[in-house]
């Protein structure tokens, strides 16, 4: 359960900012939760914690779902084919249709031969058939289905073209500005020669791991299938690639890549005390390498830091005082839960600012900014936030205007 940290107040003369510092955490009456602003650049480095493990791989990258805070990285903006785990953004889209309700998982798919002559890993589906929709998302996270892919696609988009253009419409939403897909497997165009530049399929390790998190975070009751281990369709039963599903019970996903270009890769998430970590591993040389570096990163992010949720979206921050209103003090919040990541045996080093505009004015309307949140570790920002007004704040009267006016002209 998060505390509410202590707080001090510093109020500076009306016309300048007002700087509310809350004091180091320390433990006191309860707290609600709170994520973090957009991940930090670089990976997260303290004296208590020891540098990360170094991958034999192509690239590497270990983040905080919540706080979004970068703990190891290793050539994580390295353009690189991502095989499989282009699958992601295929689920992505596939449950954002089915969020707002033009597909749904009971859905009766009709398998086209398209689907059925599809390469590479399958799910064994015969053309004619018709197959729910649900189960073909099964498909591809647990057989890696690529037909099963072809066919989702033609369901959602009428085509796999057309679903293409969602996923990199979908792939910008979310800000991967590194990676471009061309297909819904993840498969080049052709597996016997390279794609030339226009044809390139390519992600990087911190876009694919911004991915998953949002795959968590938006899609809460479709994520419990990344871990089922195994399946049986058209009397074959297949299994998971994701080795760490029976070697670590706290890992439940995500997704495996490979081809003979981009080599044996892995996005994994985990969740221990509450605390969510992603890995990415790409460019591995086996199965088991894959599996292990992805291993080695999870166990070191858990074994020296610690999340915690310290705003709940919504939830009053502080009372900032209002001129010329109905009520002299306004509750502000944030939009967002915000987290922060640091690491063990670093939690009463944080350090909480509130950068309040000063003088506040009435009328105020509820969600309109009037200042900002910072969250410090030593010199180290861990966040900056927006504070909204909480509840629409209304003029006083004509006294309380005329009274506070004389009040700031005074003040200067």
């Amino acid at each position: 359960m998060t505390e509410r940290p202590a707080t001090l107040f510093h109020l500076a003369t009306p016309r300048s900012k007002s700087h509310v510092s809350i004091a180091k955490v320390l433990p006191s009456a309860a707290l609600m939760a709170f994520v973090l602003l957009a991940g930090l650049v670089g990976p997260a480095r303290s004296a208590s914690a020891p540098a990360p493990p170094q991958v034999k791989g192509e690239a590497a990258f270990l983040m905080d779902s919540h706080s979004e805070r970068v703990l190891a990285s290793q050539g994580a903006d390295k353009s690189w084919p991502p095989a499989s785990l282009a699958k992601m953004l295929t689920l992505y889209t596939a449950f954002r249709a089915i969020e707002d309700g033009s597909v749904a998982t009971t859905d009766q798919v009709r398998i086209s031969e398209k689907a059925w002559r599809t390469k590479g890993s399958r799910m064994y589906l015969e053309a004619g058939d018709k197959v729910s929709l649900e189960r073909l998302i099964k498909g591809i996270i647990v057989e890696s289905g690529n037909d099963a892919c072809v066919a989702v696609a033609e369901h959602v988009a009428g085509t796999e073209e057309a679903f293409v253009q969602l996923m990199n419409q979908h792939a910008r939403e979310l800000g991967l500005e590194d990676s471009h897909f061309i297909n819904a497997s993840g498969l080049p165009p052709d597996l016997d020669r390279l794609p030339p530049p226009d044809e390139e399929m390519r992600s990087t390790a911190r876009d694919l791991a911004h991915l998953a998190s949002a795959l968590i975070r938006e899609f809460p009751d479709h994520y419990g299938m990344f871990d089922i281990r195994e399946m049986t369709y058209n009397d074959i039963t297949q299994y998971n690639r994701n080795r760490l599903l029976w070697w670590d019970e706290s890992v439940d996903g995500l997704k495996t890549g490979h081809t003979e270009r981009s080599g044996y890769s892995l996005v994994a998430s985990a969740e221990r005390e509450g605390m969510r970590l992603i890995s990415v591993v790409l460019g591995a040389d086996s199965e088991q390498a894959r599996a292990e570096a992805s291993q080695s990163l999870l166990n070191y992010g858990f074994r020296f830091y610690r999340s915690y949720r310290l705003y709940q979206a919504g939830e009053s921050v502080h009372e900032a005082p209002v001129w010329k209103g109905a009520r002299r003090k306004v509750e502000v919040a944030l939009d967002r839960d915000l987290y922060v990541t640091v690491p063990r045996g670093e939690r009463e080093e944080i350090e909480v600012t509130l950068d309040l505009r000063q003088p506040l004015l009435a009328p105020l309307d509820k969600g309109s900014e009037v200042g900002r949140i910072r969250i410090t570790l030593g010199d180290r920002e861990l966040a900056q936030r927006p504070l909204t007004v909480l509840q629409g704040l209304p003029e006083g009267g004509l006294l309380r205007q005329l009274t506070d006016s004389v009040r700031l002209w005074f003040a200067g």
